[in-house]
C-alpha cells in the first residue's frame, strides 16, 4: 500500500506585494520585496490596490479593513502567509527604517520556511 506524500508547506514559490502607488513608502516596499525575492530566488508579483486579497490574507483593523502595502509569501500548496503588514519605524528617529523592515521580513520568511 503506497502512502501519499504531502507537499512541504514551507516552500515559498513567490512573494506577493500588495501595494498602492500613492503610499509614501511605496518605493521602499517595492525595493524590499525585490531584494527579498532575489535573495530567496523566487518570483515577485506586485498587485496594485487589491484590497480583497489583503483583507483575505493580511492584517486588518477592527472593522475588517486592510491597509496597504502588505507583503505575502505564496507557498507551493497555494497557502498565502503574511510576511510584513506594516513598515517598521525606528523609535529613536520616528522614521521608516529599511534595515528593520528587511530584518523583520527575513525573520518571518525563515519562520515560514521552517514551519513543518
Amino acid at each position: 500500500m503506497e502512502r501519499e506524500v504531502e507537499p512541504a508547506m514551507g516552500k515559498i514559490v513567490k512573494l506577493v506585494l500588495d501595494t498602492a502607488e500613492f503610499h509614501p513608502l511605496h518605493k521602499a516596499w517595492v525595493k524590499l520585496a525585490e531584494k527579498l525575492a532575489k535573495e530567496y530566488g523566487v518570483e515577485l508579483e506586485i498587485k496594485k490596490e487589491d484590497y480583497m486579497y489583503a483583507i483575505e490574507h493580511g492584517q486588518t483593523d477592527d472593522l475588517g479593513m486592510a491597509a496597504l502595502p502588505q507583503l505575502f509569501a505564496e507557498l507551493e500548496d497555494g497557502t498565502i502567509k503574511l510576511v510584513l503588514g506594516q513598515y517598521p519605524f525606528d523609535p529613536k528617529t520616528t522614521k521608516p527604517d529599511e534595515a528593520m523592515a528587511y530584518n523583520e521580513a527575513k525573520k518571518r520568511i525563515e519562520e515560514i520556511l521552517s514551519d513543518p
